[in-house]
C-alpha cells in the first residue's frame, strides 16, 4: 500500500504542490533580491544566526560583491522582510520575509518513501480511533523533532449507536455509550431517585430504538425539543429516560480537545531559550483553548495552512510557526492536525509531512470504520 501513497502523493505534489495560506502581499521584490532572500532563510533555518553578506556573496550563487549584496539586503530591510538584531551583525528574516518564503520561494521536499512507510505502519496499526490519534500526533512530532498535535474529532460529528446504565449505587448511575464509529464514551452521572435494572435496561431500550443512526447533534437537538415538551405528553418512562440522556448526550463534553506529543522537543531550539516564553508557551499547550481556536480556523480550509509568529494573533506563538491539515471521515472534515515549532523551522520538509499525514489518517479512520 505504502508505494501506492508514496506514487499518488508525489504525482499531487508536482502537479498541484500544496496549498498554504496566503497572505496578501503586494511588495515588488525583484528576481536577484527574491534569490537572495530565499538564500538568507535557508541558512538562517538550518544555522540560527544571522547571516552576513559574506555569507550570502558566497551561497547565492551569483557573482555579486558584498557591498552589492548590503545594498540588496538593505532594500529588503526597509521593506520589512529581513532585519538587523545588531548593527554589526548580518540580517533574520522577518514574519514578513518568512511570508513570502513560504508563499512564493520555498522548494517542498516529498517524503522519501521510508518515512511514509513509518507513518503508514503507525496510523494502521490499530483499530482504536484513539490510539490512531495519539500515534499520529507521536508521529508528527518524531518525523520533525517538534510538538506534534491532532485534534479528536467532533463528537458532533459521530454518530449515536448504542447506550447503557449501569447503577453504581442508589442515586448514580455508569452510563456507556458507542458510536457506530466504534468509541466507547463513559460518563458517571446523578440521577433524583433510584431505579431498578430492569428500568435502566428499558430507558435505555427507549433512546436506542428512537435514536440509533442520528449524529450527537442531531440527538442533542431532538433531545433538547423533546424535555421542552409538556411531561403530560410523553408517558412517565419516556420523560425519565430523556431526562437521564440529557446528562450525557451533550456534544459540548468533551468535544473540544486535541492530543499532543513531543512539547519537550522545543526546549531543543534556541529561539526558547528564554524561560519565560516557554513556560507561557507550555502554559498555551495546556490551556487549549486559544490554540482550539486556530485549530477551529483551518477546520474547513483546503490543504496546508500556516500560521507564522504574529500570523496567528495568539502572543504565546508569536515566536512559533503552527503548520495545520485537516483530516476527514466519512468525505467530511472530523478535525485537524498540525506541528508547532520555531519560526526557524525547515518548512520544505515540515510542509510535506503535515500534508501526507493529514491524508493517512484520513484513511486509517475510514478504514477502521468500514470494517
Amino acid at each position: 500500500m505504502v508505494a501506492c501513497y508514496y506514487r499518488a502523493w508525489v504525482r499531487r505534489f508536482r502537479e498541484v504542490g500544496v496549498t498554504l495560506k496566503k497572505t496578501s502581499n503586494e511588495l515588488s521584490v525583484n528576481e536577484r533580491a527574491q534569490h537572495l532572500l530565499k538564500v538568507l532563510i535557508e541558512r538562517y533555518i538550518q544555522d540560527g544566526e544571522p547571516v552576513g553578506s559574506r555569507t550570502l556573496s558566497r551561497d547565492s550563487g551569483l557573482d555579486l560583491s558584498p557591498a552589492t549584496i548590503r545594498n540588496v539586503m538593505s532594500d529588503l530591510e526597509e521593506l520589512g522582510l529581513v532585519s538587523s538584531p545588531h548593527t554589526s551583525a548580518g540580517r533574520i528574516p522577518t514574519v514578513s520575509g518568512y511570508r513570502m518564503f513560504v508563499d512564493t520561494l520555498v522548494t517542498l521536499k516529498p517524503l522519501e518513501a521510508g518515512k511514509i512507510q513509518q507513518l503508514e505502519t503507525g496510523l494502521f496499526s490499530s483499530s482504536d480511533p484513539k490510539i490512531i490519534v495519539d500515534s499520529a500526533s507521536k508521529l508528527l512530532s518524531r518525523l520533525t523533532h517538534m510538538a506534534g498535535l491532532v485534534m479528536i474529532p467532533r463528537r458532533k460529528q459521530l454518530t449515536f449507536r448504542q447506550i447503557e446504565f449501569l447503577p453504581l449505587s442508589s442515586k448514580r448511575l455508569l452510563t456507556i455509550l458507542v458510536t457506530t464509529e466504534g468509541e466507547v464514551h463513559n460518563r458517571v452521572i446523578d440521577v433524583r431517585k433510584s431505579y431498578t435494572p430492569s428500568q435502566l435496561v428499558e430507558f435505555a431500550n427507549i433512546l436506542n430504538q428512537n435514536y440509533t443512526g442520528s449524529s450527537m447533534e442531531e440527538m442533542h437537538q431532538r433531545l433538547v425539543k423533546e424535555m421542552e415538551q409538556e411531561r403530560t405528553d410523553m408517558n412517565q418512562i419516556m420523560a425519565q429516560a430523556l431526562e437521564m440522556a440529557e446528562q450525557v448526550i451533550d456534544p459540548e463534553i468533551g468535544a473540544d480537545d486535541y492530543v499532543m506529543a513531543g512539547q519537550t522537543n522545543l526546549m531543543d531550539f534556541n529561539d526558547f531559550s528564554q524561560i519565560n516564553k516557554l513556560r507561557e508557551l507550555f502554559d498555551s499547550f495546556t490551556e487549549k483553548h486559544e490554540i482550539l481556536h486556530l485549530l477551529d480556523g483551518s477546520m474547513m480550509a483546503e490543504g496546508v495552512q500556516l500560521f507564522i509568529g504574529e500570523e496567528s494573533g495568539y502572543k504565546p506563538l508569536d515566536q512559533c510557526s503552527l503548520v495545520t491539515a485537516s483530516y476527514q471521515l466519512d468525505s467530511q472534515v472530523a478535525g485537524v492536525l498540525g506541528v508547532v515549532g520555531p519560526t526557524r523551522m525547515a518548512y520544505d520538509r515540515v510542509i510535506p509531512i503535515v500534508d501526507i499525514t493529514a491524508k493517512l489518517l484520513s484513511s486509517a479512520m475510514q478504514s477502521r470504520k468500514d470494517k
